[in-house]
């Protein structure tokens, strides 16, 4: 190879190609993600299969109204989409239009002879050709003169000839061209300054600067878009209280960082939030607020504002809405991934108290904070009735579904009635209320759960102490009116339902009993009657009032239900039983003793490797079983945005309060997955009850549990392989060489005492 020459195109045709190369890269995959984009919104808007009622409806205006920046950038997005296709017309129009500049050599072609031509007529036509274009004479052309001549050459003079039918030249291979892609207006001249300096701004200023800011934000939150002091405080919080009732847990939620404007710019405060807030403490839950307490940071004022919203969005009470109802939808816009991270630091703090480095937290503390999902997303109270989560029913509307004929306590058995059963418990609605609730039943799940326990290394599929159990979980989701539902297309919108005079009757019934417990609470109390759950001067305990039948606790209930019986029991009790226990134990033989303690050593040595190994699957398995957050959108009218329907699911033991596999997240069940999920067996033989737990984070009275029983051998002896076997001359000359090498290094280095 002669050489090489690089160019710069003068023309920029090469340019135009390069051009249209990139925005076919780069505008084809765009464009796609920004039709995507579009379609996803208009399908959502044009869905009809949706619930129409009053909060629905302020919802959908809400979320359009308050996202003006979407739209304008939706716009902006569909603009830049169509320039970058007009752009890729115009240039791919220019490349069509540019001609090709190389052109092959001819030498008959200059001389204008045929190919045919003889040696004679080629010699005529050259000679007639140079007088004609001779420099020397009047009217010549030096170049064409040349090209003549060349050409001549070319034909006649053997080297030329070669050198042209091989090369395509008459000198020879020539220096080999390259074009840049580049016009060379850009890179010569006075332009060139400013290119360099373009180059300066860009990438010595510019992507310094956004790599930095982009860093700097990113070191601040966890991979779940988490500020990382919340998860610290969710570590400190979570230990120190591992018997955890629902207030607490609450309070915690309500505590996070992400509420306070000193780790958030985006919380706003306003002057009127002092009075506002103020106004609002004393309509909530004061029992659940405890804005007495003086525990940092659940003693702050962002702390105590949020409990405040929280419980004011639970108990459904009016807000106002440029104000604290902005405030609280901001607040639940970040609760369901809060409530995620404080799962998962339960599971961790699990793993870690096998350790000995934290505390255990209780299956109750887990399920607890995962309660606080369904509540924040539904608007309800704790022991709420999950009747309340279909459209245009409140409080008022109960006490129709739980009279003695026919009570009516869960959405499954609202679903099972006949159609005209059905019409006439809301008989007081219109018929496109109660179309709503049929359409919101139809949206909601009714999941089934199926296990399958296996040993998959073992051939009889049989249990033994410490071996790897996997449980392959089947979830299969339908709808829950389609399930146990019937068909509501004959039914006639118009008319009378049937069965409505035995309602009327049944809610005179109803109305005459509540009437009869108002009139026994009117009633002054007793003085030694006023304590409840204390004995009287005669010894005999209060008898209780009469209740509304399914009506939600009161305060006292809600707070003396489970959680309250807890708390009388402080730690120092737990750990005073413990003492007892192990004073009890310490009157067997020292050496059992010894032999006890190490076996339990090396047995919780042995569980802690098992538990990291196992929350490490089950980290990769959820990581797997998470790869699309796209299941069903949730009816959730009084939450901050739209909601798919998530589930947890998780094995534990429910007679020693102690949680065995790490929570797996389930976002993307649509109609059928299958998930495996994977414990060690216990150390000793002997018959276990475990539970899987199916929880939603979404739905009130969906949740599953199913008990596994199964029957813990004896581990099986290892058989020693042939290859391992050792010959006794093997082993004894092993062990001279050994006591060798032993005394002579022993004699070398080191001295001991004969005593």
């Amino acid at each position: 190879m002669a050489g090489m020459n690089f160019q710069y195109d003068e023309t920029g045709g090469t340019f135009y190609y390069f051009l249209v190369s990139f925005y076919a890269l780069a505008l084809i995959p765009f464009t796609l993600w920004v039709w995507r984009r579009s379609d996803s919104k208009d399908a959502r808007d044009k869905d009809k299969n949706v619930c129409h009622c009053e909060p629905c409806q302020a919802k959908t205006r809400r979320l359009h109204s308050s996202k003006p920046k979407q739209r304008v950038l939706q716009k902006i997005l569909c603009l830049v989409v169509i320039v970058g296709w007009v752009t890729f017309i115009y240039a791919a129009y220019l490349v069509a239009q540019i001609q090709t500049d190389h052109v092959e050599y001819d030498p008959y072609e200059v001389l204008g002879i045929d190919r045919g031509a003889t040696d004679k007529q080629i010699k005529s036509q050259y000679r007639e050709l140079s007088r004609t274009h001779h420099p020397d004479k009047s009217g010549g052309d030096d170049t064409m003169f040349l090209r003549i001549a060349k050409a001549h050459a070319a034909l006649t003079d053997p080297v030329s000839k070669k050198n042209w039918e091989e090369y395509g030249n008459p000198d020879g291979p020539g220096a080999m061209q390259f074009g840049i892609a580049l016009p060379k207006w850009l890179v010569e001249g006075n332009t060139s300054v400013w290119v360099l300096m373009s180059y300066v701004v860009v990438f010595m200023i510019i992507l310094p600067s956004v790599v930095g800011t982009w860093w700097y934000k990113s070191i601040k939150y966890s991979g779940d878009k988490i500020l990382l002091p919340t998860t610290e405080l969710y570590y400190v919080l979570i230990n120190k209280t591992p018997n955890m009732v629902f207030k607490r847990a609450f309070m915690i939620l309500a505590s996070s960082l992400e509420f306070w404007k000193i780790y958030n710019p985006e919380v706003v405060e306003r002057p009127t939030d002092d009075e506002e807030v103020r106004r609002l403490m004393r309509d909530v839950h004061s029992t659940y607020l405890n804005e007495k307490n003086r525990e940092k940071p659940l003693c702050l004022p962002y702390s105590i504002k949020a409990r405040a919203l929280l419980l004011a969005h639970m108990q459904r009470i009016p807000l106002p809405q440029n104000t604290l109802q902005q405030d609280v939808l901001y607040i639940l816009g970040k609760t369901p991934t809060l409530i995620n991270e404080m799962v998962h630091i339960c599971a961790q703090l699990t793993a870690m108290s096998k350790a000995g480095h934290a505390a255990k937290p209780r299956l109750q503390t887990i399920e607890n904070i995962m309660k606080m999902g369904p509540l924040l997303v539904q608007g309800l109270w704790e022991n709420s009735s999950p009747l309340l989560m279909l459209p245009h029913i409140a409080e008022q509307q109960l006490k129709h579904f739980v009279h003695k004929k026919r009570p009516i306590r869960n959405l499954k058995q609202f679903s099972q009635l006949e159609d005209k059963d059905r019409r006439a418990l809301v008989r007081h609605l219109e018929d496109p209320e109660y179309r709503n609730i049929i359409t919101t039943l139809r949206n909601m799940p009714a999941v089934s759960m199926v296990c399958d326990m296996k040993v998959l290394d073992d051939e009889d599929n049989s249990i033994t102490a410490g071996a790897i159990v996997t449980v392959l979980v089947t979830l299969t989701r339908e709808s829950l009116f389609e399930k146990y539902g019937s068909d509501t297309t004959s039914i006639d919108w118009s008319a009378e339902p049937e069965h409505a005079h035995d309602a009327v009757e049944a809610e005179e019934e109803e109305t005459e009993e509540v009437e009869e417990v108002e009139e026994e609470k009117k009633k002054p109390t007793k003085v030694w009657e006023k304590q409840k759950g204390k004995k009287s001067k005669g010894g005999k305990k209060k008898k209780p009032a009469a209740a509304v039948p399914y009506k939600p606790k009161s305060k006292t209930a809600a707070t003396s239900n489970g959680g309250a019986a807890e708390d009388k029991k402080p730690n120092g009790d737990v750990k005073k039983d413990e003492s007892t226990l192990e004073t009890v134990g310490r009157s067997d033989e020292d050496t059992d003793a010894e032999q006890d303690s190490d076996q339990e050593q090396a047995e919780s040595a042995q569980e802690d490797d098992d538990w990291e190994e196992f929350e490490a699957e089950s980290k990769k398995h959820a990581k797997l079983e998470a790869t699309s957050l796209e299941s069903h959108s949730v009816h959730c009218p009084f939450f901050t945005n739209d909601k798919q329907e998530y589930w947890w699911l998780y094995l534990c033991d429910k007679k020693k309060s102690d949680l065995i596999t790490v929570p797996v997240r389930v976002t993307n069940l649509v109609t059928k997955q299958e998930i495996d999920v994977k414990f060690p067996a216990p150390k000793k033989p002997g018959v276990y009850t475990y539970t899987m737990c199916l929880k939603s984070d979404s739905f009130l009275d969906m949740d599953i549990i199913q008990n596994l029983k199964f029957d813990v051998k004896e581990a099986k002896e290892i058989k020693n392989h042939p290859q391992w076997d050792i010959s006794d001359d093997e082993d004894d000359k092993g062990s001279d060489s050994n006591a060798n090498d032993y005394s002579d290094n022993s004699d070398s280095e080191y001295e001991y005492d004969e005593d």
